[in-house]
C-alpha cells in the first residue's frame, strides 16, 4: 500500500454545501452586473451622445460603436467571472479525484474483508481483495454472485428476514453475528452494514469480521468447564473464592452438593459460614478461626480436614485448602477447594484396621512367617523368632544359610528360586535354631513387595507334634486364665455396684424413714405428724421402686411371671427406647414353656446380641424373631446391617460367654458376619436343658 505522506497535499478542498453556494453566488453576480452593465449602458449611452452634440452621421457612428463597446465589455466580464468559477470547479474536481482514487485505495488496502451490494437486486457491486480471500473467489466470481450465496441454505429464512428489515429501513446501521458461507466451509462472522449511496438505486457497504477463532475459543471454553465440571463431580471436589475485604465468597456448584445446600439459582456471594457446619463445638471454633485467618491481611496457606454436618444432617469429613491470590479485578482474593474424602477417609480408615488386623494375625499365628531379601531376613514375626531360637527382632538380618541345616540348603534355595512359587507346605525340610540344634519344618513359599523390593514370604511350619502341641495347651490355657481373672473382675464390679446402690440408695432411704418415723412419733400437732409420716411413705414408695429396678437388673420379674416371649419384648422394647435405630420385632407364641436355664440363656443372649448392636454395629435397622424350631426345641435369632466383623478375628469376651451359654444348655449358637455385611446370630435351644444346670446370672 503506498505511503499517503509521499504525495503532494491536494488543494484545499471546499465542502459541497460551501461550492454550491459559491456557483449560485457567482452566477447571480455575473447576471446582475450584466444586467447592470446593460441597462447602465442603454440610459447613459445616448445621453453622452447627445451631449456630444454630434451630426446626424457621427450621431449614428456613435450609437454603432456604444452597441460594440458593450457587447466587448460584457464578454470581457462574463469571461473573468467563468474563469474564476472554472478555477473552483477544477480545484474541486482534482480533490474530489484524489479523494477518489485515496478511498479507493484504503478500500482495497484494508486487511477487513468488506464489500458492497445493492440492497433492491443483491448484486454484489465491488469487494476488496481482502473479502475475496475470505470467501476463496476471484474478483470476476465473487462480482458474479448476489448476496444470497454467501449466505447458508438452511438459513434463507433469517436471511429473507434481515433483507426486509433493511429494505424497510434503508438508513439504519446493522449489526449481525451470522455463519457465513466460504470455500473453506462456514465461518462465525460479525457484519456490520451501513448505508451507501449509489447513483440510481440503494446499496449496503458491508464490513465483515471473523468470529470463528472466538467462537470456536467460547465453546472450547464451554466444553473445558463443562468438563471440568464433570471432573470436580466426579472427585468429589468443589473451587471458591473468597473476598476478605468483606467476607464474601463465591462457590461453584460442587460446593453446594457436598454440603448438600440448595444450589442458588443465580451465582452470588455470600457467607463462607453459611455453608459449613462443624459436627461439634470444637469443630465450629475451628471453622471459624480460619475464616478470620483468610479474611485477615496475612498471606494465607490452609490445607486442613474439617468434619461437618451437611444440610441432610450426614456428617462428611471435607479436605479445605486456601491460598492467597489476586482477582481479576486487581482486588486480593483468597482462592481455594472443597473436597468430599469421606469414602477415602474411610477407606483409609479401613485399611489401617485391615493392616492392624493383618499385623496381629500375622504376629498371633503360631506358624513362622518370615520375609527374605537376598537370601537375609527382612521381618519374622514372633513365632518365627521363637521357632529358631530368637528374641524379638534379633531374626532380622540373618542369612538362610544359618537358618537351614546345610544338608537342605540347595533345596530350599531352589524352592526360594521357582518362577512360580507354590502356596502348599513342602515336604519336611531340616530347620536349624540358634543354638544349632534342628527341627523339622514344613515351608510355604510366596512372594511379596516389601520396602519397594520384590521379596519373598516364606511361612515356616513346625512339624515337630509335641513341641507344636504343647505350645497350643499353653496359649489355650493363658486364654482360659484370661477369660476366668475377666469373668471374676466383672462379678467383683457388679458386685460391688450392687452393694454401693444397696448402701447408698435403699440404706439413706430407710435411715431416712427412720429418722421421719421418730419425728412423727415425737410430734404433737396432728398436721406435723401427717407430713412426718407422708414422707415416711413417699420414702417407703421410692424404695420399692428402687428395689423393683435392682432386682430387675438382676433378673426380670416378667422371664418369671410372664415368660420367655413377654421377657424379649420388654427388653428389647427397654433398649431401643429413644435409640435411632429401627427394631422389628417377630416373636411367636412357643408350643410350651421352656425350662428355666433355657429361659435364661436364650434371655441373655439376645440381651447379649442387642447390646452388641447398640455399642458396636452402627446399624439402621435390627431385626428379632423367636419361633419354635422344625426340629424340635426352640429358634432365636437377632439380626442387622451394621459394619459387621471378621468372625475369625479376634473375639470379645461377650461373644465367647454367649457360646459357652448356648454350650452349657445344650444348643447351639452361629454367628454370621463380615466387614460392611452387618451380622446375624441364630441360636438353637431344646426346650429342656441336657447338660448341667445354668447357674444364676449376675451379670452379662
Amino acid at each position: 500500500m503506498p505511503d499517503d505522506r509521499s504525495r503532494p497535499a491536494p488543494p484545499k478542498s471546499l465542502s459541497g454545501q460551501r461550492l454550491a453556494a459559491r456557483l449560485r453566488t457567482g452566477i447571480w453576480a455575473l447576471t446582475g452586473a450584466y444586467l447592470a452593465l446593460g441597462l447602465t449602458w442603454l440610459l447613459a449611452g445616448d445621453t453622452l451622445v447627445r451631449l456630444a452634440r454630434p451630426d446626424a452621421a457621427q450621431f449614428h457612428r456613435l450609437l454603432g460603436l456604444d452597441g460594440a463597446v458593450l457587447v466587448v465589455v460584457s464578454a470581457l466580464l462574463l469571461h473573468y467571472g467563468l474563469r474564476r468559477l472554472a478555477a473552483v470547479l477544477g480545484r474541486e474536481h482534482d480533490t474530489l479525484v484524489h479523494s477518489v482514487a485515496l478511498l479507493h485505495e484504503k478500500f482495497h488496502a484494508l486487511p477487513v474483508p468488506i464489500w458492497a451490494y445493492d440492497l433492491q437486486t443483491l448484486r454484489i457491486l465491488d469487494a476488496n481483495p481482502a473479502a475475496l480471500t475470505f470467501f476463496g473467489h476471484t474478483r470476476e466470481e465473487f462480482l458474479a454472485l448476489h448476496l444470497d450465496a454467501v449466505w447458508p441454505a438452511s438459513e434463507q429464512a433469517r436471511f429473507s428476514e434481515v433483507i426486509e428489515h433493511l429494505r424497510s429501513l434503508p438508513d439504519e446501521n446493522c449489526v449481525l453475528t451470522e455463519p457465513l458461507v466460504t470455500r473453506d466451509g462456514l465461518r462465525d462472522v460479525e457484519v456490520r452494514s451501513s448505508p451507501l449511496a449509489v447513483p440510481g438505486g440503494q446499496a449496503r457497504l458491508v464490513v465483515a469480521i471473523d468470529r470463528s477463532a472466538e467462537r470456536r475459543a467460547e465453546r472450547q471454553r464451554a466444553e473445558l468447564l463443562q468438563l471440568l465440571e464433570e471432573a470436580q463431580s466426579v472427585a468429589r471436589l468443589g473451587s471458591w473464592e473468597l473476598d476478605p475485604a468483606t467476607g464474601l465468597g463465591r462457590f461453584s456448584p460442587q460446593v453446594y452438593r457436598i454440603v448438600a445446600r440448595p444450589l442458588p439459582e443465580t451465582q452470588r456471594w455470600h457467607r463462607f459460614e453459611e455453608l459449613l457446619a462443624g459436627v461439634d463445638l470444637v469443630t465450629q471454633v475451628r471453622i471459624d478461626r480460619l475464616i478470620d485467618d483468610m479474611c485477615g491481611s496475612g498471606a494465607v496457606q490452609i490445607d486442613v480436614l474439617l468434619p461437618l454436618i451437611a444440610g441432610d444432617g450426614q456428617a462428611r469429613m471435607v479436605h479445605l485448602r486456601a491460598e492467597s491470590g489476586i482477582g481479576p479485578d486487581g482486588r486480593r482474593r483468597v482462592h481455594g477447594t472443597l473436597q468430599d474424602v469421606t469414602e477415602r477417609e474411610q477407606s483409609r480408615r479401613l485399611l489401617r484396621e485391615r493392616e492392624e488386623q493383618f499385623r496381629e494375625l500375622v504376629r498371633v499365628l503360631p506358624d513362622g512367617v518370615m520375609i527374605l531379601s537376598d537370601e537375609r531376613v527382612m521381618y519374622a514375626n514372633p513365632a518365627c523368632a521363637g521357632q529358631f531360637g530368637y528374641a524379638g527382632e534379633s531374626l532380622l538380618g540373618e542369612p538362610l544359610s544359618a537358618l537351614v541345616a546345610e544338608a537342605d540348603l540347595p533345596l530350599v534355595r531352589e524352592q526360594l528360586a521357582a518362577d512360580t512359587p507354590r502356596a502348599e507346605f513342602s515336604p519336611a525340610r531340616r530347620m536349624r535354631r540358634r543354638d544349632q540344634t534342628q527341627f523339622q519344618a514344613g515351608l510355604s513359599i510366596g512372594a511379596v513387595r516389601y520396602g519397594g523390593r520384590d521379596c519373598r514370604l516364606m511361612v515356616v511350619r513346625d512339624l515337630s507334634d509335641p513341641e507344636r502341641m504343647r505350645d497350643a495347651l499353653a496359649a489355650s490355657n493363658h486364654e482360659l486364665q484370661a477369660m476366668a481373672k475377666r469373668l471374676f473382675s466383672l462379678q467383683e464390679d457388679e458386685r460391688r455396684a450392687i452393694s454401693r446402690d444397696l448402701h447408698d440408695d435403699i440404706g439413706q432411704a430407710i435411715t431416712a424413714m427412720k429418722l421421719s418415723a421418730h419425728a412423727a412419733m415425737e410430734e404433737d400437732e396432728e398436721d406435723a405428724r401427717r407430713d412426718n409420716l407422708q414422707e415416711v411413705v413417699d420414702l417407703a414408695d421410692t424404695t420399692v421402686t428402687k428395689l423393683r429396678n435392682l432386682s430387675m437388673l438382676l433378673r426380670p420379674p416378667q422371664l418369671d411371671a410372664l415368660g420367655l416371649e413377654a421377657a424379649l419384648r420388654w427388653q428389647a422394647s427397654t433398649l431401643f427406647r429413644g435409640k435411632p435405630q429401627r427394631l422389628e420385632m417377630d416373636i411367636q407364641s412357643l408350643r410350651q414353656r421352656p425350662s428355666n436355664e433355657i429361659e435364661q440363656a436364650c434371655f441373655r443372649i439376645a440381651q447379649e446380641s442387642l447390646t452388641n448392636v447398640l455399642r458396636h454395629a452402627c446399624a439402621g435397622e435390627v431385626n428379632m424373631l423367636l419361633r419354635d424350631h422344625e426340629r424340635g426345641g426352640l429358634y432365636l435369632e437377632v439380626n442387622d446391617d451394621g459394619d459387621g466383623f471378621e468372625p475369625e478375628g479376634p473375639r470379645g469376651l461377650g461373644l465367647v460367654v454367649m457360646r459357652e451359654r448356648a454350650q452349657t444348655a445344650g444348643g447351639t449358637l452361629t454367628i454370621e458376619s463380615a466387614p460392611g455385611a452387618g451380622t446375624r446370630v441364630r441360636l438353637h435351644l431344646p426346650y429342656q436343658a441336657t447338660g448341667e444346670p445354668v447357674a444364676s446370672d449376675n451379670g452379662r
